[in-house]
């Protein structure tokens, strides 16, 4: 075996001390008690930007610091970057905005790392301010305890068009003022990461004070005209959420908030690679068009008895009331969607679940690549009859976040 013993616990860092948000190096693991070496080899390593054919990922202390040749039997077949997971709802029928706890926190961790994911924003969609005020404390209590891959909170409303809703709760959707957007920051000051708005209804103002305060503004559930969403991107929003769904259309008239997106040099869009929520030849359609701005989100709830939402299991998918309301991917099984329906290139396809995303929140100098002074935020898979496998999931001693 190539792998030197590590530390098995990191929670004793910083004992007793209260974050507003998560220090960004110890988000990403680079944060250490004792001197940790590891050396792990593979018959190929993707570094984001290229394979290269039986190396040694060499990790300082939960840092790359050098990829070095490697002669003899790996320990692993292909060692890639863990993937990233920056909207999801919940897990094992703990839906995080009906139990807003660091235990739904850590439910919901366990089973990204099952997906190969080890870096998540957990999603509150549209909801009474109790219940994000509860999410907002959660993240923060998970944090202080020393819960690992949470990067913060991704809110999904209330502040969308009521004709692209969705399954949202049509009573909960209303237009910000700036009272509420006050009240909204001081509470979720280094908690919020990201909020997805409709912004046809909210002021060029608003959609500054979010950019200037470090929040992601990602276009969704919108109903914006073409112009009215090229604005927006003018103005600071700077993704685009789940494309095609819950978003005006592109037609030939009115080419919509598509349209714009499509149009656009700079704004990223998320996807959801499940058959059920787009196409695989439209996923192909905007992978041409976007190129490196287009990345894997799951969009995944959980069974839900209690709450405005009740999803309900049917198939491979939930509904809402007979609405599609989410999805039952888990991120490795939408990288292999995108190679096997869509017929990405693996390279390609590990990027739009893993670089792709981190560029997306603004961490893409830290995480998404296996390269040195990188997080090592690396899991282990195998090629099986045309599908990827997990041989080794991504590991609370290695990814410390």
């Amino acid at each position: 075996m190539h792998i030197l013993p590590c530390v098995s616990s990191f929670k004793c860092l910083l004992p007793g001390r209260v974050f507003n948000k998560p220090p960004l190096a110890e988000i990403c693991g680079i944060l250490a008690p004792v001197s940790n070496m590891q050396k792990i080899s593979a018959r190929q390593i993707f570094t984001g930007d290229k394979w290269i054919l039986n190396a040694c990922l060499v990790v300082q202390d939960g840092q790359i610091s050098s990829i070095e040749p490697f002669t003899g039997s790996p320990a692993y077949e292909l060692l890639v970057p863990s993937f990233i997971d920056l909207q999801i709802y919940g897990a094992s029928d703990r839906l995080f905005s009906v139990y807003p706890t660091t235990d739904s926190l850590s439910l919901l961790h366990a089973h990204c790392l099952q997906g190969g994911t080890s870096l998540f924003l957990p999603t509150v969609a549209t909801n009474t301010r109790t219940v994000v005020s509860a999410a907002i404390k959660a993240v923060r209590a998970y944090w202080q305890q020393g819960g690992k891959g949470c990067l913060g909170l991704h809110l999904e409303g209330p502040w969308l068009h009521p004709d692209r809703k969705g399954a949202h709760v049509a009573s909960l959707l209303r237009v910000p003022d700036s009272e509420e957007l006050a009240d909204l920051l001081e509470e979720g000051e280094g908690v919020i990461k990201l909020i997805t708005l409709a912004p046809e209804i909210c002021n060029v103002e608003l959609i500054e004070e979010l950019v200037d305060r470090g929040i992601r503004v990602s276009a969704g559930h919108s109903n914006a005209t073409y112009e009215e969403a090229t604005q927006a991107f003018n103005n600071g929003v700077s993704l685009a959420t789940h494309l095609y769904n819950a978003m005006s259309p592109l037609q030939h008239r009115a080419p919509g908030m598509v349209g714009a997106i499509f149009s656009s040099d700079t704004v990223m869009a998320s996807i959801i690679p499940d058959g059920y929520h787009v196409d695989w030849a439209a996923v192909q359609i905007a992978k041409k068009q976007l190129e490196s701005r287009l990345f894997v989100i799951t969009d995944a709830v959980t069974q839900a008895t209690e709450g405005p939402y009740l999803h309900q299991r049917v198939h491979d998918r939930y509904e809402t009331a007979g609405t599609l309301s989410g999805s039952s991917l888990t991120m490795l099984r939408a990288f292999n969607n995108l190679i096997q329906y869509c017929k990405i290139d693996p390279a390609e396809a590990l990027r739009m679940c893993s670089l792709y995303p981190a560029t997306a929140i603004g961490l893409d100098k830290t995480v998404g690549k296996l390269l040195p002074g990188y997080a090592a935020h690396w899991m282990a898979l195998n090629k099986q009859e045309g599908l990827y496998t997990l041989t080794e999931l991504p590991d609370d001693t290695r990814t410390f976040a």
